[in-house]
């Protein structure tokens, strides 16, 4: 006999091994960006919102090289993912503001569920990279940055994470530290790789 727990933690654990937790529906880029994205590299993800709170549409692009399942080594050599910072201006420009090749996890950074990149999320002077990943033990990251007007850039607001497991997700653990506890931190200086 089969209890109901059992089979609810069994289908949450199918749900996240099935395709489709990852971004799929990248949104048309300008041409204006388009034209200075770095060659070797696909668009992954893409996300358009108030990046600086000028009230004018500013771009997060996330690159992937076309061949990382081959080429990436989580342990010794992880394959760097790009995250691209667009600011717009009149007539429809866009001109690169910041790059991090340390915010996104690689796509074998999520133990046997594959890629943990989940997406990215903007919020007035506000974006988060998203992660999932993990096995049998689960884990979220989700890494915030804050425009500051004064320094004219992004700077880490908050970094979070939940640890549970998969039969047991109401009985985890959440994490988060924000500036108090690591200071100021450029979104070109965050280093997602590194251990504290």
């Amino acid at each position: 006999m089969t209890s109901a727990p059992l089979l609810a933690g069994l289908g949450l654990l199918l749900a996240g091994l099935l395709p489709g937790r990852q971004p799929s529906d990248v949104p048309a880029l300008p041409a204006s960006i388009r034209r200075v994205l770095p060659a070797g590299y696909a668009v992954l993800n893409a996300a358009q919102g108030d990046l600086n709170r000028d009230a004018v549409p500013d771009w997060l692009v996330v690159l992937k090289k076309p061949n990382e399942q081959k080429t990436s080594d989580v342990v010794s050599h992880p394959t760097k993912r790009p995250l691209l910072v667009f600011v717009g201006g009149t007539g429809g420009t866009y001109t690169l503001a910041a790059r991090s090749d340390n915010a996104v996890y690689c796509v074998d950074c999520g133990g046997i569920m594959g890629d943990p990149f989940t997406g990215l999320t903007i919020k007035k002077g506000y974006f988060t990279v998203e992660h999932y990943g993990g096995s049998a033990q689960r884990w979220t990251r989700y890494v915030t940055f804050k425009y500051d007007p004064a320094a004219r850039t992004w700077l880490l607001h908050r970094d979070g994470s939940e640890h549970f497991h998969a039969l047991d997700p109401e009985h985890g653990t959440t994490t988060a530290t924000t500036a108090k506890d690591f200071g100021r931190v450029p979104l070109t200086k965050f280093d997602i790789y590194k251990e504290d």
